[in-house]
């Protein structure tokens, strides 16, 4: 039933393995994988992974930094397998467990794990139990309920309701007819309807003449605290005149509207012609520093002591709760039994903390999906672990959840575009990128962004305006054309201009826009061709179909995606749905996915960041561009640390 099992340190030594009868493929193949998508890139909130056909379950004993993996055919549904490994960690663990104590990779090399015979034992009681909770056979009719009733209960009889009214008028005479009780006399019949009275007064135990001396100290204690006169009402102060709305004042705005007129300037001013092309060295706003080499990172103020401060006021209204007071030296003892580590962490003790944090994260616009997730895979990773001197568990749980999320935006694999467009280059063809996203998250605004770094970097772009779709969207990529052409002047670049628009018009066939640019490109020997497409909700099938099909024949080398900052669920949606649509509409066995991300308006959500989590989390792939504002120059890669640093502030 089982393909393979196997136990390994997380140092990569392998203490243990199994592999099933007639399975010949090794088993080396899908645990990488799990290591290198799960475990290394902290996903462990769910501790299962498909590998082509085969399932495969693990179990980290965070203790000893080991792992426990078991893998079984996709087809086959193994109720057991969970008990199993738990069962399988527990006794290699109590077996081995002087060995394992001291984590030496020497040791572990050096001992003989013989746990074959235990393995096959636990094996075999795991099999019968799950046979044992099967299905119950039908029971006979002999044991059954309605064997038992005889023929003369099943007839009806018509007289049958009336003999049960009649006899139960007869159980009511009976009951009327009982000799009632003998009545009490005296002051022994008083006491009890007394005593009773007193119970429903909540005066119990006293007799009437003290309820009676009660209510009248009562009475007396009113009257003689009985309130004065009500003194009379201060007069209400007058109500403030609301100030009107002051007038903004907006700076570098000019005095007239006359200033924005360029219609009529000519000489050394900045002219326009029939296109109405602005000379960039006669205005100041377009003056731009330079672009040249490595975008710079995102930065985000934030220091240590911040940071600490708010992981302590996420988890202080519980930890304040945890802490009984029974005087002072049950406090201090107490305050010290927590701070040192003297125990491992349990799920008991972690829970409150990750509660609070999973409340921070949602509140930061992380999806409530993934914040779950993040949480549980912390929990895992931290289970069983034996806490540090002088550390609390928020602290603990703040560090490895602050590993996590920057684990989770590191790129798994390099991310340069400068040198992939020069690899392009040696081979004569142009380096291709194609845009996607939803509707108004700044496509064509952040490919103009990416151009002009392209250029700043010596490069010639052509531009592909495969929106058909969207009315002005050819307009507005030659509006960033000429912009960019006016910034960098064609005699740099011996009388070409730097930036070409390749446009068909509207209710045109994207694809062929697509391939029709690359082939004018490759012909005209352009470095890079950036393909803007149409904004698409994730749901409408028709144009989802499309991209789908712009993607799959011309093969570009990065696909982006392009998302908002400032989403929070919707980001898992999107990028879902993306992925899959292009998965779906693909013509070849492995199809083309999203390979980046790039993250507009970023600068409009101050320290809610989430939605760089949620995407990043989703698709796996890193955030390459961040969009910072509303020139050429706001375009940021992303800090990973500086991130999780605005993330966690409070």
């Amino acid at each position: 039933m089982l393909d393979f099992f196997t136990i390994f340190s997380k140092g990569g030594i392998v203490l243990w393995c199994f592999q099933g009868t007639g399975v010949t493929e090794s088993f080396t193949g899908p645990v990488n994988a799990l290591i290198r998508s799960v475990i290394l890139q902290e996903r462990s909130g769910n501790n299962s992974y498909t590998h082509d056909a085969l399932s495969l379950k693990y179990k980290l004993d965070n203790e000893f930094e080991l792992v426990f993996v078991v893998g079984f055919q996709k087809i086959l549904t193994l109720s057991y397998v969970d008990k199993f490994i738990d069962d399988v960690q527990l006794h290699f663990r109590d077996r081995y467990k002087n060995e394992l104590e001291q984590k030496g990779a020497r040791t572990l090399l050096s001992s003989c794990f013989a746990f074959e015979d235990d393995f096959k034992m636990l094996l075999c009681e795991a099999e019968e139990s799950s046979k044992a909770r099967g299905p119950t056979s039908m029971r006979s009719f002999n044991a059954s309920l309605k064997s038992q009733k005889t023929v003369k209960s099943m007839i009806e009889t018509k007289g049958g309701d009336k003999g049960k009214e009649q006899g139960g008028k007869k159980n009511k005479n009976a009951k009327k007819e009982a000799p009632a009780a003998e009545p009490v006399k005296g002051e022994q019949a008083k006491a009890p309807a007394s005593a009773q009275k007193t119970v429903e007064n909540g005066n119990q135990g006293l007799t009437q003449e003290e309820i009676i001396q009660k209510k009248r100290e009562e009475f007396i204690r009113k009257r003689m605290w009985a309130p004065a006169e009500k003194p009379s009402k201060s007069p209400k102060p007058a109500k403030e005149k609301t100030k009107g709305k002051e007038k903004r004042v907006w700076t570098l705005g000019g005095s007239s509207t006359k200033e924005l007129d360029y219609s009529q300037r000519n000489g050394n001013g900045a002219h326009a012609t029939g296109d109405h092309v602005l000379d960039a060295q006669a205005d100041p706003g377009m003056q731009l520093s330079s672009m040249k080499g490595d975008l710079l990172a995102v930065d985000y103020e934030s220091s240590e002591d911040e940071e600490e401060d708010a992981v302590e006021r996420v988890v202080v209204a519980d930890t304040s709760k945890q802490i009984p007071k029974k005087g002072t030296f049950g406090g201090m003892f107490g305050m010290l039994k927590g701070l040192v580590g003297s125990k491992s962490l349990s799920q008991e003790d972690m829970e409150p903390v990750l509660d609070k944090m999973r409340d921070h994260l949602i509140a930061k616009n992380v999806a409530a999906e993934i914040a779950s997730q993040l949480c549980d895979s912390v929990a895992k990773k931290l289970e069983g672990k034996v806490m540090g001197t002088f550390t609390t568990v928020a602290s603990t749980v703040k560090g490895a959840l602050q590993d996590s999320l920057v684990q989770i935006l590191q790129p798994k694999r390099r991310v340069d575009i400068l040198r992939d467009v020069l690899e392009a280059q040696s081979q004569r063809r142009p380096f291709v990128i194609t845009f996607c996203g939803v509707n108004g998250v700044g496509k064509s605004t952040n490919l103009a962004k990416i151009s002009f770094w392209l250029i700043e970097n010596g490069f010639t772009v052509l531009i592909a305006a495969c929106d058909t779709f969207r009315a002005g969207a050819v307009e507005q990529l030659r509006t960033h054309q000429r912009r960019l052409n006016s910034l960098h002047p064609p005699q740099d670049d011996g009388g070409r201009p730097v930036v070409q628009l390749y446009e068909k018009g509207y209710g045109k066939d994207a694809a062929g826009i697509a391939m029709e640019a690359i082939a004018y490109a490759r012909n005209q020997a352009f470095d890079v061709v950036l393909v803007d497409t149409a904004g698409r909700m994730q749901d409408n099938t028709p144009l989802m179909t499309a991209l789908a099909k712009l993607i799959a024949v011309n093969m570009p080398d990065l696909v982006l995606f392009v998302g908002e900052a400032l989403v929070g669920n919707e980001a898992v949606d999107q990028l879902v749905k993306f992925n899959q649509a292009l998965a779906d509409h693909s013509m070849s066995d492995k199809p083309r996915l999203i390979d980046g991300i790039v993250l507009t308006k970023f600068d409009t959500i101050d320290d809610k960041v989430g939605a760089a989590i949620s995407m990043t989390y989703i698709t796996g792939q890193p955030i390459v561009f961040v969009g910072t504002g509303q020139t050429y120059n706001d375009l940021r890669s992303l800090n990973a640390r500086a991130v999780v640093g605005a993330l966690m502030k409070a």
